[in-house]
């Protein structure tokens, strides 16, 4: 097939699809992208990286476009969209709906998300709502806080119930090219008083994902961003928007919008969303996870912002489930004094 029928195709089925014929300009960036998927060279991806950050909000909408039409179309239709009620996943699924309105959205119910949240959750039509298996609770008491990042959690975790001293060393020291290893900052956490995990998101999210994935067959489309981090642009330029060889197959189509685009895309197509970014939160997500804390503003993290908003969430977690010790120790100041 030639290049120029290989384009004709991919003009004929957005246009089926998209139930109208492309624009003159939809057309013509189809032509660049698929000229660009096709032949991409490692001196292109610069200046692709560079195209992709800086390009319009019509553009990523037809790049994301042409992404969910080839995943739906792979996979005949069973593919579902991860709805988390945040700003992210909200204009996603405005997207997959707006060519393919049936497709289901799933919300993974942790017994964590901000009641305004749950709130908004409730009125969008066609949700699955699918539960762990753990409460948060329990997570705490059997594997421990979640506290700093998923690496160094994970690395901390794993220093701490090492078997071999092979492992243990890594994790302190690095491997032969220094990688894997606990940052220095955060080595005094080896001693702390309680014990240190990743394991939540595993079992609030991944875990409770894969087992409706493998009651219903359907391949998930996910609102993950690449924002301004080189490293998962580099999963962009390898063709991994839509990771159809991957062990768990996942669909990112709008893994190169910014906050930016996503803003714009609600107003300009009137898409409604949580309140709760009207309350001074900029991110959702579990209301209790701590990772990340040290990056908040001193005295205005998300914590204090949730004294503020939802006192009696906030008095449960720092009381009933020790959160103030771990932020005290992790942070070395008294929270609460901020």
């Amino acid at each position: 097939m030639t290049e120029k029928d290989f384009l004709k195709n991919k003009i004929d089925k957005y246009s089926r699809f998209l139930k109208r014929d492309l624009t003159k300009n939809e057309e013509k960036l189809l032509s660049k992208l698929t000229s660009e998927i096709e032949h991409l060279t490692d001196e292109d991806k610069k200046r692709i990286k560079k195209e992709i950050l800086s390009g319009s909000l019509e553009e990523k909408i037809v790049r994301s476009k042409m992404l969910i039409i080839d995943w739906y179309c792979k996979y005949d239709g069973k593919v579902y969209v991860s709805f988390s009620g945040g700003k992210d996943s909200t204009v996603l699924l405005h997207l997959v709906r707006s060519i393919f309105p049936d497709v289901p959205a799933v919300f993974a119910d942790t017994g964590l998300e901000y009641p305004e949240i749950k709130e908004f959750v409730k009125t969008i039509e066609n949700v699955t709502v699918i539960r762990p298996k753990m409460s948060f609770k329990q997570v705490l008491e059997k594997y421990g806080f979640p506290i700093i990042s998923k690496e160094q959690s994970q690395y901390i975790e794993q220093y701490k119930n090492a078997k071999s001293e092979k492992t243990k060393n890594t994790r302190w020291n690095g491997n032969k090219w220094g990688q894997g290893k606990i940052s220095e900052k955060w080595k005094y956490l080896v001693n702390a008083p309680f014990k240190i995990t990743d394991k939540c998101c595993n079992v609030f999210k991944k875990d409770p994902f894969k087992r409706y994935e493998k009651e219903t067959r359907r391949k998930p489309i996910v609102g993950v961003m690449a924002g301004e981090s080189s490293q998962r642009l580099v999963y962009y330029l390898k063709g991994e928007c839509n990771a159809f060889n991957a062990k768990r197959p996942i669909s990112k189509p709008i893994f190169f919008w910014n906050e930016v685009d996503v803003w714009k895309y609600i107003r300009d197509f009137n898409v409604s969303f949580s309140k709760i970014y009207n309350m001074g939160y900029e991110r959702t997500g579990c209301m209790f996870c701590m990772f990340g804390t040290h990056h908040d503003e001193k005295g205005n993290t998300r914590f204090h912002k949730m004294k503020k908003t939802h006192p009696k969430l906030y008095n449960y977690c720092m009381d009933k489930l020790g959160l103030k010790k771990v932020l005290d120790i992790y942070l070395k100041r008294d929270f609460e004094k901020d």
